[in-house]
C-alpha cells in the first residue's frame, strides 16, 4: 500500500502526460491510501481543467465516473488533532500550501509516525521534496 497525493491521482482519472505511468504504478499495487479530502482535491483539479478548456464536458463526466471507481477502493486517513498539529509543523519547516501539508501529515499519521514505512506517490515537486526530507520513500511516476 502506498500513500497517493491527489496530483498523482488526477492522471489516473483524466488523460495527462503521466497517465500511463501512474496507471501502471496503480496496477502494480492497487492499495491506495489517501487523506479524507483527496476526492475534493481531485474534483477541484478536474473542474479547473474543464473551466480552462482542457477537457470537454463528456471528459469531465467520464473522469468523475473513473474517480468514483478508484475512490470506492481506496482507504482514507481521517483528520485528527494530532494530524492537524503535524500539518502546522510541516508548514513551518517546508515550502508547502495548506492542503499539501495536510496530505503529508495524513501520510505521516498513516505511517505510524515512521515515514520510512510508507511509500509516498506524488507529481508535485514541492511536496516530493518535503516528503523526502521527512523520510518517506517517494515515488514519482514519470
Amino acid at each position: 500500500m502506498k500513500f497517493w497525493d491527489s496530483s498523482a491521482l488526477v492522471p489516473i482519472v483524466s488523460r495527462e502526460l503521466q497517465s500511463l505511468k501512474c496507471q501502471r504504478l496503480l496496477r502494480q499495487d492497487p492499495g491506495v491510501l489517501v487523506w479524507v479530502l483527496t476526492r475534493v482535491e481531485v474534483q477541484s483539479a478536474l473542474a479547473r481543467k474543464r473551466r480552462g478548456g482542457e477537457i470537454s464536458r463528456t471528459d469531465l463526466r467520464d473522469a468523475r465516473k473513473r474517480l468514483g471507481k478508484v475512490a470506492a477502493g481506496w482507504n482514507e486517513v481521517l483528520v485528527a488533532e494530532r494530524l492537524l498539529g503535524r500539518a502546522i509543523h510541516l508548514l513551518d519547516v517546508h515550502d508547502l500550501r495548506a492542503a499539501d501539508a495536510l496530505q503529508l501529515a495524513a501520510a505521516w499519521t498513516a505511517s505510524g509516525e515512521d515515514p520510512s514505512r510508507l511509500h509516498f506517490v506524488t507529481l508535485d515537486e514541492r511536496l516530493l521534496l518535503a516528503a523526502e526530507r521527512e523520510g518517506f520513500p517517494v515515488i514519482e511516476p514519470r
